[in-house]
């Protein structure tokens, strides 16, 4: 089992700093407020992430879905125009389309990009994020909806007339005339008792936050339990963000630089936000510091300072090259495969990560290599 490494597409902006969400948008007068250091996610700046992310070998980039950040669906495709091997993980979620038309629009997206298309499912743990788009499900109910939901899509996707009958969708004859080719892998996460049960019967790929290991193996012995029990196999995956540098003070000079960026008002205030969310994942995340900017490094260069600020993940690998290195073969020894990797901002980190981290896992077998388009050598990761 080889390490399979995506990048990051920071569709609601970027920067050198935490705090810089929806920084670019207008303000009261319409203008644009403008803040140093923030970079709009206009397709031009999009582009030259994810052809950095192409050249230095990662697989695919991740990205995400929600309020402050561009449609992924029209993003991505956009990007695959300018990009050629790069697959996309294409955060999406259930409930807010049909699935038979979300089924169709992965077939087309599959022909579109020559293959290129890779899932991720996100049911939403927050109420007031799912409201605005017109869902008022409660945290169990979305999961039950998620489970009908990527139901439907496969059994649409076998290209024969497909009914259903659920609690939540009703399906007579739902088709995709020509079916995906290959079937995009569906990522899945989620940390409550209502989201295993789905990720054993759906997903390909589980999806975790960057919790310490202990806290890792045992959400792998948790989910591959429950697969078992659907006679199923499931792969593993984490999401972090990384500050890799040529030596171990260089990594955490920049730590502490993003910290020094952070006010108490903004933590407070960001803190009481998150805190609010219905998602056990990110309580879990909320627990790693309890709002503190004390004891940050929660492991042995796992650092918790991205989750003071920010949903979602909220841990960094922080190290040397060699160093954030260990920490992946660390995780990879438990059984993960696929890391979703980030950092601020994501042009920059890519590099760093790309020609620092890529060529000590390489030099230990834990990533593949492969030809350039241009047919220079360039580490790439086998196989979405």
């Amino acid at each position: 089992m080889t390490v399979r490494l995506h990048w990051f597409l920071p569709t609601g902006g970027d920067g050198r700093t935490l705090v810089d969400r929806d920084a670019y948008a207008p303000n009261a007068a319409g203008a644009t407020r403008q803040v140093r250091g923030v970079r709009p996610p206009d397709i031009e700046y999009l582009a030259q992430i994810a052809k950095a992310a192409e050249q230095l070998g990662f697989e695919a980039v991740l990205t995400p879905t929600g309020t402050w950040c561009e449609d992924a669906w029209l993003t991505t495709v956009a990007l695959a125009q300018h990009t050629e091997r790069l697959k996309f993980l294409v955060a999406f979620r259930p409930g807010l389309i049909s699935p038979t038309l979300a089924a169709q629009m992965a077939a087309t997206y599959q022909r579109v990009t020559r293959g290129r298309l890779l899932l991720n499912v996100v049911t939403g743990g927050d109420s007031a994020e799912q409201r605005r788009f017109g869902d008022r499900l409660d945290h169990d109910r979305r999961y039950a909806r998620t489970d009908e939901f990527l139901t439907v899509v496969r059994g649409v996707w076998r290209g024969q007339p497909y009914d259903f009958d659920g609690t939540h969708y009703q399906v007579e004859g739902g088709l995709t005339a020509v079916p995906p080719d290959p079937l995009p892998q569906l990522f899945f996460g989620g940390s409550s008792p209502a989201a295993g049960p789905v990720a054993a019967r759906h997903a390909d790929v589980y999806l975790t936050w960057g919790e310490p290991p202990t806290q890792v193996e045992e959400k792998i012995d948790w989910v591959r339990s429950l697969a078992e029990r659907e006679g199923r196999t499931v792969r593993f995956g984490i999401r972090l963000h990384t500050i890799s540098r040529d030596s171990a003070a260089e990594a955490w000079a920049t730590a502490n630089r993003l910290l020094d960026d952070l006010d108490a008002d903004t933590v407070t205030a960001a803190q009481a936000a998150l805190g609010r969310s219905e998602s056990v994942g990110q309580q879990r995340m909320l627990a790693l510091h309890s709002g503190s900017r004390e004891a940050l490094e929660i492991h042995p260069n796992l650092w918790a300072g991205v989750g003071l600020v920010r949903g979602g993940a909220g841990t960094a690998l922080v190290g040397s090259h060699a160093e954030v290195a260990d920490r992946i073969e660390e995780y990879h020894a438990l059984g993960i495969e696929h890391f979703v990797l980030s950092g601020y901002p994501h042009l920059e980190e890519a590099y760093w990560f790309g020609e620092g981290v890529i060529p000590e896992l390489a030099a230990r077998g834990l990533v593949d290599r492969g030809p350039t388009a241009a047919g220079a050598p360039l580490l790439v990761a086998s196989g979405r």
